[in-house]
């Protein structure tokens, strides 16, 4: 209750600038979801928020920019949706109707495969010898396709990634 009363406080003059340190810390997801809405009302208000989370789901979720700290260094910085790209493996879903699976080819691999509730959830990796495309016209030969999308990595993916990547750099140096 304490903390909802410090949220309360913080936000109820609409100020311009806010900063926030793991504000969903303790909170059940009601409330959480009803502090994410604050948060997204005062954004669209015109606020700019300011807020340290390890949580990657809610940086998704809120953040327009972000920037990754490791061991006070700054290494990963950007707008999320071009981060999510920039790390993506060039690999798709593919959801069709009824039970399908394609097989790979020159053009790409099958991931993993999937069929529940009447539709076959196909991940690809694209080999690169092929644009989107025309990986989609091999796609429509396989079967009715329902829905067709890049499989971009997650926030928590990529923080891993880089980290990881990170900390064995420094421990060859």
């Amino acid at each position: 209750m304490q903390q909802k009363v410090q949220f309360v406080t913080t936000v109820l003059h609409e100020p311009r600038l806010i900063i926030f340190d793991e504000p969903f810390t303790g909170f059940d997801p009601i409330n959480v979801n009803q502090i994410k809405n604050e948060i997204l009302f005062l954004r669209e208000r015109g606020a700019t928020i300011i807020f340290s989370t390890h949580n990657m789901a809610s940086v998704e979720e809120l953040c327009d920019n972000i920037t990754l700290i490791n061991k006070a260094k700054t290494i990963l910085e950007g707008s999320v949706e071009k981060i999510r790209h920039d790390w993506s493996e060039n690999e798709f879903d593919v959801v069709f109707d009824g039970d399908v699976t394609p097989s790979g080819n020159n053009h790409f691999s099958v991931v993993r495969s999937e069929f529940s509730e009447g539709k076959s959830t196909v991940r690809i990796k694209s080999s690169g010898a092929a644009d989107t495309n025309e990986i989609l016209m091999i796609m429509t030969a396989a079967g009715k396709i329902i829905s067709f999308n890049p499989a971009l990595p997650s926030m928590n993916d990529i923080f891993i990634k880089v980290v990881e990547s990170k900390n064995k750099e420094a421990a060859n140096n």
